[in-house]
């Protein structure tokens, strides 16, 4: 078998995954992922007990029990870049030997999580509602540097997306993917819409914000509720699922993404306080993805 180049795979002086700092045994096969370091401490706070906790950078993980299961919960930072590094180093850790720089024989698939905020894109959706990514559209250009993509995504999307708003040349040709069918039963019970989420690669005039710079297009918010996919409508922005998305299918795990709408960019309405919001998701999905079937 191939050795991986030790610069391609690096890891530090005690072993652990370069950027992550994590050994293999120190990540469950549930994996919570949310973008702000501050709240793997609201997740743990959950946990029956905290097993470890490790710090680098942005990236904060948490691992400890819940109702039984052994579950991680893990700081990405914002952007699908960084999901770049959190989902390769995640599937080092369990699917590469990092001494050896081989590929285990065996393969270990995790379940990949993400507990969000994003904005909202429906106008029939309050501030405060939940958005289960069932479909993410990646306006960001992560996965195009990737073989994987072609086979992966849905073919008939980028075309319809682009022409319905006029997608400016030069900009990355969107890409859609589907989440993981396996993780959208099991959160099927919770109260939730689910639709379409776009991850953009930036905040501001990625999703058509203005403050002393113009978008590419004032008309965006004027087309989004027109377009359609399957009875599926565009549901929020982010900024981590479609790498997230992609990632996961290419390299062999389940990923879902699940975000508080914090504010509806159609209807101009926002929450003041959405961490009430945050913490009951994270409640009833630890409930949820915790049962017996």
């Amino acid at each position: 078998m191939t050795e991986i180049s030790r610069t391609d795979l690096i890891t530090n002086r005690d072993g652990s995954i370069f950027h992550l700092h994590l050994l293999p045994d120190e990540i469950a096969d549930t994996v919570l992922l949310v973008g702000d370091p501050g709240r793997v401490r609201m997740v743990s706070s959950f946990f029956d007990r905290i097993e470890s906790k490790h710090e680098n950078r942005e990236f904060v993980t948490h691992t400890g029990y819940y109702s039984g299961e052994r579950i991680s919960v893990l700081s990405t930072g914002i952007g699908t870049d960084n999901i770049d590094i959190v989902l390769n180093e995640l599937d080092a850790l369990v699917n590469i030997d990092l001494k050896k720089l081989r590929v285990h024989d065996t393969h270990r698939r995790l379940k990949l999580i993400r507990i969000g905020t994003s904005g909202l894109l429906n106008h029939e959706l309050m501030p405060g509602s939940t958005v289960v990514s069932t479909i993410s559209g990646g306006l960001d250009g992560v996965l195009h540097f990737y073989d994987a993509l072609d086979a992966l995504q849905i073919k008939e999307l980028p075309e319809k997306f682009m022409t319905h708003f006029a997608w400016k040349s030069g900009l990355p040709t969107p890409y859609f993917l589907h989440a993981s069918s396996a993780l959208l039963n099991r959160v099927s019970k919770l109260e939730a819409y689910s639709g379409i989420t776009l991850s953009t690669p930036g905040f501001y005039a990625p999703q058509f914000r203005k403050l002393r710079l113009d978008p590419f297009t004032d008309s965006f918010f004027d087309k989004v509720p027109d377009f359609e996919y399957r009875g599926l409508r565009i549901a929020n922005f982010e900024m981590e699922s479609s790498a997230l998305y992609g990632l996961s299918a290419a390299l062999g795990h389940d990923a879902i993404t699940l975000c508080i709408g914090i504010a509806n960019r159609i209807i101009g309405r926002m929450v003041e306080d959405y961490h009430p919001y945050i913490s009951r998701l994270i409640e009833e999905l630890l409930h949820a993805i915790t049962a017996k079937e």
